[in-house]
This record gives structure tokens, C-alpha cells and sequence, in this order.
């Protein structure tokens, strides 16, 4: 997995004293699946020979040293400023080093073309956190190292990210790929919380006796490692041999349908305790170079893969624990190193805690406040709750949407809560992107298939759908505490695999991925609608698509007549979906509506979902 060197720029560089001169390497290298090509929304990795240390180095290299990389694209006046890490020996998740001389930073290059590039590199007490640019000592010869490369368009098509570009928030409830231009509809996973309890990631988490039980292999899916995947050697040298069944779990996701994994990167004091990434429970100023980089493995196979990373920043029981909760000397070190070595990924959110509920706003606002002015990406900034945080909308914070936990085991409130956060957020001055992200309740969840309840309908009808029609653009699926392959002890991805359909049909309807006769339904335009439609349990989504024409969407429960107020003069085509199954029909068109009441009925008493909208040129 060793990225090989394609770009040599050997610059000579003298350091005077009286007997040392230094010649600094820089390379330059792409993604790990294609390391001699460097393209658009690709990774591309500047890796410099800097100072020899250690994780353990008296002389921190995470917090006494500072590399910032500043990347340029002269066409169209882009510039980046990225934080830079130390890298270990540069194959860290191979070699399991935890020393050697290698420093990174990633660069996520929008534009094809020239880039340049100019190396800050600064040396003095915490000068990792301090934002001041001159703060500490310039280190010569690694300060001021540039160079150039060129970047060729990219050749990725499908669902890999790498095709559409980068995931933005557009001041919409919806987020859009800023390649493509398509808006983003979101189903997948919230639980387990500990996907990154992994046995084959280094460290000794695994045997220590803190919740070893919850240490995951994803057996059941290391048949879904296609030849060809990633996988890691570390120590014993063997190619191809750690990290199958965690990878293989995110092919089994892709192949359902599914676009979205959450995990927590830091739990040390919550439910599971496995997952930080320090080299030990008690340093947090320290990195395990090797056990990051293994993660980066997975999360760049996610992208490959089509995936939304939800990065849940840390859990209720640890919104304390980095400096009180202030932004000080831990946790800036905790975001800086987030940034530095993930924000390159294309479809994320940095989800600042889930349940919080001790943390002052201050604290909160505070936090926000970092991501916004220290990931040049500038990706989606959301919340959970815990408290209901409405302090946090509009201007009071840098947030730009919500990560929604719900608490009734039937879904009932889904609809609800979400509405009221697009509500609240809309009289606030600054549309919030909602996602449904816990539906449910801790101990139910969506259930197995071996035992769902209702929960597989419920969920279908009040959590799903609820979701889209109340505005919000998706859902990630949480696992109860009562049933096997639960928030913490989930190895199997399989065991809800029959409401993985229900998901993947919503998702085709949006987006219209399985009909090329008709366009994405414009939910990013559209707002909820109820009092247009009539009928019992009915909801309705109404809006113009970017071209100015109407569109409608209706969900039934359980199909009958119903009533759909609409605008005049428009030629209306009527489709069907039936919800739980996808089976797709469409209606007679309506041609010349003058405007008023249009009556439906659905094609029976099963649960449809009705489109309705203007086709004409």
C-alpha cells in the first residue's frame, strides 16, 4: 500500500552552522488506488523529509512542531492553507512505526491545472495550536520548500465521490456535490458507534480489559472483500492480510444501496472506550501515526465506494473530557489533527458531539468556530442532540444543519422534530441541512429482520419517509440495545438487510437513478406542504424545480383518494411508487389544469407515494 514516488523535486537547502548542510525531499503522490496520477478531487499527498522524532519524543511532534502547506491554483485565484501531521516513517499503516522523519499534508485539488505550493514549517512550545502565523520559530530547511505539479481532470464516473466532487453546504436543506451540481439524498447507517473498534487497526485497545468484548473482526463480511480492495501488512510482512472484513462491511453498504457510515473517533470515556486515536486512554496530546493511517484506508475506500463519513467528533460522556470542554491546548490538537489528516474526504460532516448536553454555548460556538475557520473545505458543521441547541441557529453559530435523535420506538416523532428544526431554522435566517440520524429509541432502533416488530413498517412509514417530507435530507439507521447486532456489538450489516430495500427505493426516487424518462425530484427547492394535500396521514412536499416548474410529492400510508391543491396552467405527469416494494407506474398525464383540486386515488391500499409534476418544454 506504499505510495511510490512520482514526483522528485530536489531542492537544495543549506542550514549554516559550522557543519551541517541539508538536502530537504519533497514528493508528490496521488491516491492509493492510482499513486502516478494526480486528478481532480483526488488526494493529493506532499510528503516532506523533516525532522527525525517519535510519537513519544520528548519534544512533541504533534504539538511543537507546526506544518501548514499553502497550495495555490493561479486560474482561478483558489488557495488552500492546510494543516500538515507527522507521518511516522510514511507507511505507518504497514509498518506499524511510530517514528522516522516523514510530515504530510493532503490537498483535495478542485480544479485541474497547475498547483503550486509553499511549506510553513515552525517549531516552539504548543505551536501546533496557536493561531498566531508567526507564532514559534521558522525551522530551516523545511520552511519555505515549494514547488508545482499539474492535475488532470478526473476519470472517475458512478457512484465513486471522486466523480461528483466535493460535498458543500449551499445555504439549501440540501447539500450539493460541488462537481456535478447534484444534491445529495442521504441512507445509511448510525450504529454501530464503534465501526472503528476494529482487531486488525493497531493498538493495545484490543486486549486491555476496557470492553474488550466489543472489539469487532466483521467476519460476516470478509467475504464481501472483492480482489483488488484495500487491505494493510503491518509487522508479521504478510501482503493482503488485515483489514478484509471492515472493508468488505462497506462494500455489503455500497451493494444495498446505502451511501452513509457514521462512527465516533474519540470514546474514551462512553459506551464502547475502544476507539481514540491516541497512543493510550490517558495522553490526548499524542497520535498513533499507524492506527491512523490504517483508518485513513478505510475512510478512502468509503469514498471509492460512494460514502458519506459521518464524523461524530465525540460522545456525551466525553464532551468534557479535552479541557473542560474549552477550546484550549487538547482539544484544538484533537480538530487540528481531524483536519489535517481526513478533511481531504469529499462527503462529511463534522458532527460536534452526540447527546451533548453539559457544554456551555460558548463552548459549543466555540468549537463550531474552529472547524469553520480551520478546515479550508469548509465542510457541513451539524449537532445532535441531547439539548435542543436552538441557541445555536442562524447567525449565533457556524453550524450549518443538525444531526436529529429521536426517542419513541415507533418513529412517531421523526416527522415532527425534523420539521421543526428546518422551521426554526428558516425564521432564523440560515436554512439548516437536517438529517434524521437516530431514529427511534435506545433500546429499540430498527430491529433485525429476525425479530423487527413493527419496527421494519414503522420505520418505513414514520422515520424514512418522515424524514423527506418533513425537509430533511436523510437518514442513518440506529441499532437498539435489546437486540443482537446493537449500537456496540453490530458485526453484520446483514441482519437488518431486508429494510436496506425500502431505503434504496426512496433514494431512487429522488434522485431517479433507476429512470432516466424523468428528472431528480428538486427536494431542495420544495418545503412541506400538508395543508395542499388532503386524506388522513398523508404528507406533501411542494416546489419549483430550477427551471421554475411545479413539483409535488405526496406519501400515503395506506393509498385511497385524496385531494392535491395546485397552481394554474401547467401539463402534469403522474407517477406512482409504491414504497415498499419500488414497483413504478405512472399515471394519465393531466394536461391544461387550470388550477385548484386535482383528485388522485392511489393504484390500492398499499403504501404509495405520488409525483406529480410539470413536463412540459
Amino acid at each position: 500500500m506504499t505510495n511510490r514516488k512520482i514526483v522528485l523535486l530536489s531542492v537544495a537547502f543549506v542550514f549554516f552552522t559550522s557543519t551541517i548542510s541539508f538536502c530537504v525531499a519533497a514528493t508528490i503522490t496521488g491516491a492509493s488506488d492510482d499513486p502516478a496520477r494526480l486528478m481532480q478531487w483526488h488526494k493529493v499527498t506532499l510528503t516532506i523529509d523533516g525532522p527525525l522524532t517519535s510519537e513519544d519524543a520528548r519534544q512533541n511532534p504533534f504539538l511543537d512542531y507546526r506544518m501548514n502547506v499553502t497550495f495555490t491554483h493561479a486560474a482561478t485565484e483558489t488557495k488552500y492553507v492546510l494543516p500538515g501531521y507527522y507521518a511516522a516513517d510514511g507507511d505507518a499503516a504497514n509498518s506499524s512505526a511510530s517514528s522516522g522523519n516523514k510530515w504530510r499534508a493532503h490537498l483535495c485539488p478542485d480544479y485541474d491545472g497547475t498547483w503550486h505550493y509553499t511549506v510553513s514549517f515552525r517549531q516552539g512550545r504548543d505551536v501546533a495550536v496557536n493561531d498566531s502565523a508567526t507564532a514559534g520559530n521558522t525551522m530551516p530547511p523545511y520552511d519555505g520548500i515549494s514547488g508545482s505539479f499539474k492535475v488532470a481532470k478526473t476519470d472517475k464516473t458512478g457512484r465513486d465521490m471522486r466523480a461528483k466532487g466535493r460535498l458543500e453546504y449551499v445555504g439549501k436543506h440540501f447539500l450539493r456535490f460541488a462537481g456535478n451540481g447534484e444534491y445529495f439524498f442521504k441512507q445509511g447507517v448510525d450504529a454501530p458507534e464503534n465501526f472503528l473498534a476494529y482487531k486488525d487497526f493497531d493498538g493495545s485497545f484490543k486486549t486491555d480489559g476496557q470492553n474488550d468484548n466489543y472489539i469487532k473482526s466483521w467476519a460476516p463480511h470478509v467475504s464481501d472483500w472483492n480482489t483488488g480492495d484495500p487491505t494493510w501488512s503491518k509487522l508479521d510482512g504478510t501482503p493482503g492480510t488485515y483489514g478484509k472484513g471492515i472493508i468488505g462491511a462497506i462494500n455489503y453498504l455500497a451493494g444495498e444501496g446505502l451511501n452513509a457510515f457514521s462512527f465516533v473517533p474519540m470514546n474514551i470515556e462512553g459506551d464502547d472506550k475502544n476507539v481514540f486515536p491516541y497512543i493510550n486512554y490517558n495522553q490526548h496530546i499524542r497520535m498513533d501515526c499507524s492506527k491512523l493511517d490504517q483508518w485513513e484506508i478505510v475512510l478512502a475506500h468509503g469514498d471509492r465506494m460512494g460514502m458519506f463519513l459521518h464524523f461524530k467528533t465525540l460522545e456525551t460522556e466525553n464532551e468534557l473530557l479535552l479541557d473542560g470542554g474549552d477550546l484550549a491546548t487538547q482539544r484544538r490538537l484533537y480538530y487540528r489533527e481531524l483536519i489535517a489528516r481526513f478533511s481531504h474526504h469529499l462527503a462529511l460532516n463534522w458532527n460536534l458531539g452526540e447527546e451533548i448536553n453539559n457544554a456551555s454555548t460558548a463552548q459549543k460556538v466555540s468549537w463550531a468556530q474552529y472547524f469553520y475557520d480551520n478546515d479550508p473545505y469548509r465542510h457541513h458543521i451539524v449537532i445532535h442532540n441531547g439539548a435542543n441547541h436552538y441557541e445555536l441557529m442562524g447567525a449565533a453559530s457556524e453550524l450549518t444543519g443538525f444531526s436529529l435523535q429521536t426517542n419513541q420506538p415507533d418513529f412517531s416523532r421523526v416527522f415532527t422534530m425534523t420539521k421543526d428544526y428546518i422551521d426554526r431554522s428558516v425564521s432564523a435566517g440560515k436554512p439548516w441541512a437536517v438529517a434524521c440520524d437516530e431514529p427511534g429509541n435506545a433500546q429499540h432502533g430498527l430491529r433485525p429482520d429476525s425479530d423487527p416488530g413493527n419496527s421494519h413498517e414503522d420505520g418505513r412509514k414514520n422515520a424514512l419517509w418522515g424524514t423527506f417530507m418533513a425537509g430533511g435530507y436523510g437518514n442513518e439507521w440506529y441499532f437498539g440495545y435489546r437486540y443482537d447486532h446493537s449500537d456496540l456489538t453490530c458485526q453484520d450489516f446483514r441482519s437488518r438487510n431486508a429494510y436496506w430495500d425500502y431505503c434504496r427505493f426512496a433514494l431512487q426516487f429522488f434522485s431517479a437513478s433507476n429512470d432516466p424518462a424523468r428528472k431528480p425530484v428538486p427536494a431542495w427547492n420544495m418545503s412541506n406542504a400538508d395543508s395542499r394535500a388532503g386524506g388522513t396521514g398523508n404528507h406533501c412536499l411542494y416546489g419549483n424545480d430550477d427551471d421554475g416548474k411545479p413539483c409535488f410529492v405526496v406519501s400515503t400510508d395506506n393509498g385511497g383518494s385524496f385531494t392535491l391543491n395546485t397552481p394554474a396552467a401547467a401539463l402534469y405527469k403522474v407517477g406512482w411508487m409504491n414504497a415498499k416494494t419500488g414497483d413504478w407506474q405512472y399515471g394519465s398525464d393531466i394536461v391544461n389544469h387550470a388550477g385548484g383540486n386535482i383528485s388522485f386515488t392511489a393504484p390500492d391500499t398499499s403504501e404509495w407515494i405520488l409525483l406529480l409534476y410539470d413536463w412540459e418544454n
